[in-house]
């Protein structure tokens, strides 16, 4: 796991920066509701996608939440007085406060089944009735581009992806949330070369793949070997589900 404290200061710059974020806000709101007027995006981050969904809906306010002191600082940067430091399995607001509720690249990173469960009923409890909640899932099969590098990392040990969308609309419906819609969006300027997915591979973006274990050289020796070090391969296509809690 990435220590994303550390990661803060070049999070933007190594994921695409504006056009990505401008990419995904645009592909949330397309789920939001127009009338939405309360608006929580949980794991904001650093804060660059919540900025674009503020702009583009100047009536509805927005509320960003992170678990990271360093992504939080970021995003308070960007958005004063508009950003907590809370964990999303605990989410400080009352039931029912907000119109619609994001998580943007979330559901991967926690710690098993359970926590997913969780953190989409945290997302459920604090959705008003007939609000709607959008989140990202199969985060890491968008990232599989069909390129050589994929070729060369696809005998790679996985881990089970917590992120699944079967599974994803399972633990929703358990919370009352039914389907409501679905999109997909590119990660502009994400698209790996060989030299950035070594680097990435160095410095443990691979969780089954710790820097410096033999295996990580294995895969690091073949990366090195590909054609075209610093040409960009198509970039990801990440999938968002939108869910309509159930009306009281």
């Amino acid at each position: 796991m990435l220590d994303y404290d550390k990661e803060a200061e070049r999070y933007d710059v190594l994921r695409g920066g504006e056009p990505r974020a401008e990419a995904a806000a645009q592909a949330v709101l397309s789920l939001v509701p127009d009338g939405a007027r309360r608006l929580l995006d949980v794991a904001c981050g650093t804060g660059i996608v919540t900025r674009r969904i503020v702009a583009a809906r100047p009536g509805t306010r927005v509320t960003g939440v992170d678990l990271t002191y360093g992504m939080a600082r970021r995003a308070a940067d960007r958005l004063p007085g508009a950003v907590v430091l809370a964990d999303s399995r605990r989410l400080p607001f009352p039931d029912g406060a907000f119109d619609a509720v994001t998580s943007v690249w979330l559901l991967h990173l926690v710690d098993g089944p359970d926590e997913v469960r969780a953190v989409v009923g945290e997302c459920a409890r604090v959705l008003r009735p007939g609000g709607v909640y959008v989140t990202t899932v199969d985060k890491a099969a968008s990232h599989n581009v069909g390129s050589d590098i994929d070729t060369v990392l696809a005998t790679r040990p996985r881990t089970p992806a917590l992120d699944a969308a079967r599974a994803v609309e399972e633990y929703a419906a358990g919370h009352g949330l039914r389907p409501a819609g679905q999109t997909c969006f590119a990660g502009r300027g994400q698209g790996r070369s060989p030299r950035r997915a070594l680097t990435d591979l160095r410095r443990g973006w691979f969780v089954t793949l710790p820097p410096g274990a033999p295996l990580a050289d294995h895969y690091a020796a073949q990366l090195a070997a590909l054609p075209d070090q610093d040409r960009p391969r198509p970039d990801p296509t990440f999938s968002l589900r939108a869910f309509r809690k159930r009306d009281a």
